[in-house]
């Protein structure tokens, strides 16, 4: 599936193509094979001592997506009982400082052989500071990319180190999927992002990855040629501002590209269904009030009813 934006042909500011149900049916997602294994991985590195609740609504949103193995790389002290939290999930206990965030180099070599055997990894829901995230990019940056590299999805406090690696992102170039809020967007930019069908493509170039924001996504245009795109949600409700929503975001992207998809197909339909379930919710439950946990639930039956 390929859109084809106005800006990429020299016309101006590209004009959106709406996300809509019928043009997510043209695009249907990979079929669930016969197994997990068919389905693809996926390894989520975040869950600082007293975060750990991002990194599992990311885990649990990605096996609702239709993910086949999840693996939640998370703070020492909050490994065990997330362990029990999520039976589903394999867990790895990464080292942390005397302050419980999770401890940057020393967890990107402890996490470099799970995100090396993933299809998905990503990296964001849960930490808490800047610097470590910085280190633990930094460090899984250098990790070799051995037979197939996985697609890196950024959320959260990974997103705020992006501007202090902008030289040494040539690795992930083309396999990089970003999901900022729009502040997170203007620190990428270095500026304010307000006009999101400008700001958000030129995000996307800058960082040669897809970047879905406040309902607008934009891919970048290809090394083998293929244009830039945008496109835009035509649902969603302001109910979804609501704690741990970006973390069930992050998760469900994840969850699509592990089962085969591209990075924007994933980043498409992940940001659709979220926006779908916050309306789901909405009507049912009342305007505010529903929480991020009630979003993963609402997953499997949309993506039903889209035939996929």
């Amino acid at each position: 599936m390929s859109t084809r934006s106005d800006a990429a042909a020299g016309a101006g500011p590209a004009r959106p193509e709406p996300v809509t149900p019928t043009l997510l049916r043209a695009w249907p997602l990979p079929g669930g094979g016969s197994g997990k294994d068919d389905r693809g991985s996926v390894l989520v590195i975040g869950g600082a001592r007293m975060t750990p609740g991002a990194a599992l609504l990311a885990g649990v949103a990605a096996l609702r997506s239709g993910a086949g193995r999840l693996t939640l790389a998370v703070a020492e002290s909050a490994a065990v009982h997330l362990a029990v939290a999520l039976p589903e999930a394999g867990v790895l206990a990464l080292p942390e400082t005397s302050s419980g965030s999770v401890e940057g180099a020393a967890a990107a070599e402890a996490a470099a052989s799970a995100a090396g055997s993933a299809d998905a990894v990503l990296i964001g829901p849960g930490l808490d500071d800047k610097d470590q995230a910085t280190a633990l990019l930094r460090g899984l940056l250098g990790t070799p990319g051995g037979s197939k590299a996985p697609a890196v999805i950024l959320d959260a406090f990974a997103l705020g180190s992006l501007p202090d690696l902008a030289g040494e992102l040539d690795p992930w170039r083309g396999r990089l999927i970003l999901t900022p809020n729009v502040t997170e967007a203007g620190i990428l930019l270095g500026r304010d992002a307000d006009l999101l069908d400008r700001d958000i493509p030129e995000l996307a170039e800058k960082y040669g990855a897809v970047v879905t924001c406040q309902g607008v996504i934009a891919r970048p245009a290809g090394d083998a040629g293929s244009e830039a795109s945008l496109w835009e949600i035509t649902t969603g409700h302001g109910g979804l501002g609501t704690s741990g929503s970006g973390d069930v975001l992050s998760g469900t992207i994840a969850g699509l590209r592990a089962r085969g998809t591209t990075d924007a197909q994933a980043t498409c339909w992940g940001t659709h269904l979220h926006a779908s379930a916050g309306d789901r919710l909405a009507s049912r439950l009342g305007s505010l009030g529903y929480l991020a946990r009630d979003l993963t639930e609402e997953l499997p039956p949309l993506m039903m009813e889209l035939g996929s």
